[in-house]
């Protein structure tokens, strides 16, 4: 009886081969036809981001160019990294560097545990209504504009005119200058930021508490946890991912302390420690038109802001709790 040939080893191996490649590609049009209307909901934003995101990064040549107008960005004098090296052997420069990192990493220091603390505090309150009240009143400020606020606050604080003053008048029988001395101006410049954000930014780490199993806390309770240890082993251990990947995003913004924040409290008395590299490239950008020192000390912050992203993620992810 005559044995049905066996195919050789090449010609079999082939055939599995040629069937998983038509059933991936048959998957991938199926695929492709399914998230066609996503990919179309999808288009707006890419041509958004690639219009006024990335293509305006094209401009940072000026960086490395001597501009002027006349000649426009491509056809203005290539001058390499002549702008960066008059930024780091100009001391004014370099102090306005270090005023940047010095706010921006009080206001880490002071600000970030606010929204964490805050969003601790209301989710011990029990009865809804008192909940809700206290709520509205800590979110209101983050929807008023900063030229509001530093109106409030100069009021508040004014010298011969705000209602502090008069405290401290009538207490020590004349005025401070609240504004006008580098210390007090920055721990108002740090209060006046939690009160405006603290109560917006605990509505992430709310959520982030809603996520915790309650009968952790049922039976810690059994087992005789007071709300201090419930605090430490479960609840500060529950938003602790949520709260790593806010810090990441901090820390990248330590070069960006904002412009509209600072320039409404700022004032010549205090501009040796208020002039920070958002105010800078406003007065000598666009006021003074010196558009590649601008254009500089904004690429230098973006940098700096990218290294640290980086190193906070690789630090986190040490803890397993990285970014990505």
């Amino acid at each position: 009886m005559s044995k049905s040939p066996v195919p050789s080893a090449p010609a079999a191996a082939a055939r599995p081969k040629a069937k998983s490649g038509w059933l991936v590609r048959k998957y991938g049009k199926r695929r492709l036809k399914q998230n066609i209307p996503l990919y179309i909901m999808f288009l707006p934003v890419m041509v958004f981001f690639l219009t006024f995101k990335y293509y305006p990064m094209t401009g940072l040549v000026i960086a490395f160019k001597k501009y002027s107008f006349i000649k426009g960005i491509w056809g203005s004098p290539w001058v390499g990294l002549d702008v960066f090296k008059m930024i780091f052997n100009n001391d004014q420069l370099l102090g306005i560097i270090w005023n940047t990192f010095m706010i921006s990493g009080l206001n880490i220091l002071v600000g970030f545990p606010a929204p964490i603390i805050l969003a601790l505090l209301l989710n011990e309150v029990r009865k809804t209504g008192y909940k809700r009240l206290i709520q509205t009143l800590v979110y209101l400020p983050h929807f008023l504009n900063w030229v509001i606020v530093g109106g409030i606050i100069v009021t508040i604080f004014s010298q011969s005119t705000g209602i502090i003053n008069h405290v401290v008048a009538w207490i020590t029988g004349e005025p401070y200058p609240f504004l006008y001395k580098p210390v007090s101006w920055i721990g108002i410049y740090l209060g006046s930021g939690i009160w405006k954000e603290a109560g917006w930014g605990a509505i992430i780490y709310l959520a982030a508490l809603t996520s915790i199993d309650q009968s952790l806390y049922e039976a810690a309770s059994i087992d005789g946890a007071n709300k201090w240890n419930q605090l430490t082993r479960i609840t500060l251990p529950g938003i602790m991912p949520t709260a790593i990947i806010m810090l990441i995003l901090k820390i990248g913004q330590l070069m960006d302390v904002g412009f509209d924040h600072v320039y409404v409290l700022q004032n010549n008395a205090v501009a040796e420690i208020s002039e920070v590299i958002s105010t800078f490239m406003y007065k000598v950008g666009l006021q003074q038109a010196q558009f590649s020192l601008a254009t500089a000390m904004g690429l230098f912050e973006s940098l700096v802001g990218l290294v640290l992203v980086l190193s906070a993620n690789r630090l986190a992810r040490r803890f397993n709790q990285g970014l990505w």
